[in-house]
């Protein structure tokens, strides 16, 4: 291995870890306490060395948000593979898709409610976002009438489930109807298409 390599890789290692603890952390206790100064403290390197790394916290939230989105995938691309035909993967990725943002706040956040430097809906969106929205879509496309367009059909979908997520989460809507809200959401997208 050439000198140039393991740098390359030990450089690759600590954005990792400063990721990782940027993420615990803030799934511990919330994105204020996210700092520069506290996560040098965390992974145990200067604050400079964290700089040379990532431009400051935004930067570092949106990397988290680039790491959520691949785990967000696998999680709606598992629901969809467990599902039967159209209508329950609409479904399952649905309830999927609220799960994530239930179960991991500070993470959903990141990727869906702060702002972060990152190209969302354009061929520039990092590979994780592209695959994260392409599994919406294949969940949704089937429902597309004609004269639909699926990505903007999707869009909504996708803006119906974080209102959902966040409605819920914020104590605006009563945590004991979250089903049925998803059952009526996914009953009136499954409604438009032919797919069964």
């Amino acid at each position: 291995m050439t000198i140039r390599t393991r740098r390359e890789r030990e450089r690759g290692e600590r954005e990792r870890l400063i990721v990782t603890a940027a993420q615990e952390l803030a799934e511990a206790e919330g994105w204020d306490a996210v700092t520069t100064r506290r996560l040098a403290a965390e992974v145990e390197y200067s604050q400079p060395v964290l700089y040379s790394h990532f431009e400051g916290k935004d930067a570092i939230v949106a990397a988290v948000a680039v790491r959520g989105c691949e785990e967000f995938t696998v999680a709606l691309r598992a629901a969809a593979a467990a599902a039967g035909g159209a209508r329950e993967r609409l479904a399952a990725v649905g309830e999927a898709y609220t799960a994530f943002g239930r179960r991991r706040p500070a993470l959903y956040d990141a990727m869906f409610t702060h702002r972060v430097d990152l190209p969302f809906a354009t061929p520039e969106a990092p590979a994780a976002l592209q695959e994260a929205f392409g599994e919406l879509l294949r969940a949704v496309e089937p429902f597309a009438a004609e004269g639909d367009e699926p990505v903007l059909l999707t869009e909504t979908y996708w803006a119906c489930l974080h209102g959902l997520v966040t409605l819920t989460r914020d104590g605006r809507l009563p945590e004991g109807a979250h089903e049925r809200r998803l059952a009526l959401l996914v009953g009136r997208f499954a409604a438009r298409g032919t797919a069964h």
